[in-house]
């Protein structure tokens, strides 16, 4: 069954779902995806993985400010959906959107619903400690990521796990997930079931001052942070009035005089570590502003004084 199928997506994740989408019967007429803004060092206006994608097949990208007007109603009719995709798109459709698809429009969140509802569900899951996260397949209604679930599968969150990583794996699992979903929704095998309330969370969207390391933490929260932070908006601190990125870490339970802040020599490797409020954060991949990333021993021997520093914004 040929299903007309809209998507709805912008970042990595939603194109792999939409990579799957086109390897399915349905067909995609069209697709929709957040409108282009600028990125990087010199702030070039780029278009997203998703749009690429569709431009590279063929297919018709629409990017508008709102989903919420008269005019943008009637123009996805047009389309004359049967089925709505969404996938990291971050605009909330209305009730005369959601009611256009005669199969309803579909949403593919990578949370184990109902927990981390919300804007970054990938980032929360690692800051929050979690083993386990997933993917779930659910029925799009007018709250955010409320409505009733489809299928959901669960993924192991490993110690080594950035964002960026996790969020490849995830997308991965999702595209396979909605190819095992499609038939047997569309088949009408599949009952959905609500979720429930009383376990859920939603998610705290991220910024870039979040980056910004705060050494009273413990070194367990900083190299929380340092993952769900990889690859945006990074974790940062100040050397010598210099941002100094932290690109890996590790925690270290072990004791330590000095202050949050100071940067020690250690007997094992990493081999420099950093007080924090409550253990050692152990450095293994640092970049200094203006440079490329390195080991931090590498750092090390092309920085001297570094050893016996203070970190933060003081220093700065």
């Amino acid at each position: 069954m040929e299903l007309r199928t809209v998507f709805m997506g912008t970042p990595h994740f939603a194109a792999t779902i939409l990579e799957s989408l086109l390897e399915s019967s349905c067909r995609v007429v069209a697709v929709y995806t957040q409108p282009d803004k600028p990125a990087g060092r010199g702030h070039r206006v780029t278009s997203a993985p998703v749009k690429r994608l569709a431009l590279e097949r063929g297919i018709p990208v629409l990017q508008p400010q709102t989903l919420k007007s008269g005019e943008a109603v009637d123009e996805l009719s047009s389309f004359r959906p049967e089925l709505i995709v969404v996938a990291a798109f971050a605009f909330i459709l209305p009730a005369g959107l959601l009611a256009l698809p005669s199969f309803a429009c579909l949403n593919v969140h990578p949370s184990l619903l109902p927990r981390h509802r919300g804007a970054a569900p990938i980032a929360n899951a690692i800051l929050s400690g979690d083993e386990m996260t997933g993917v779930t397949i659910m029925l799009m209604d007018a709250g955010m990521d409320t409505g009733p679930i489809l299928a959901q599968e669960e993924v192991r969150i490993s110690n080594e796990d950035t964002t960026g990583v996790l969020s490849s794996r995830l997308a991965s699992v999702g595209a396979d997930l909605l190819l095992k979903t499609l038939p047997e929704w569309i088949g009408g095998r599949l009952r959905p079931h609500h979720q429930d309330e009383s376990r859920a969370t939603y998610s705290r969207v991220i910024t870039a001052e979040d980056g910004d390391v705060d050494w009273r933490l413990s070194s367990l929260d900083l190299w929380r942070r340092v993952r769900a932070y990889n690859p945006w908006p990074g974790c940062y601190t100040w050397w010598k009035g210099r941002r100094l990125k932290i690109h890996e870490a590790v925690p270290l339970d072990c004791a330590a005089t000095g202050e949050p802040g100071d940067v020690l020599a250690l007997v094992r490797p990493p081999l420099v570590g950093v007080v924090t409020g409550d253990g050692v954060l152990g450095l293994q991949q640092v970049q200094i502003e203006g440079r490329q990333k390195m080991a931090v021993s590498d750092f090390v021997r092309g920085h001297r004084d570094f050893v016996g520093s203070v970190l933060g914004r003081s220093s700065a």
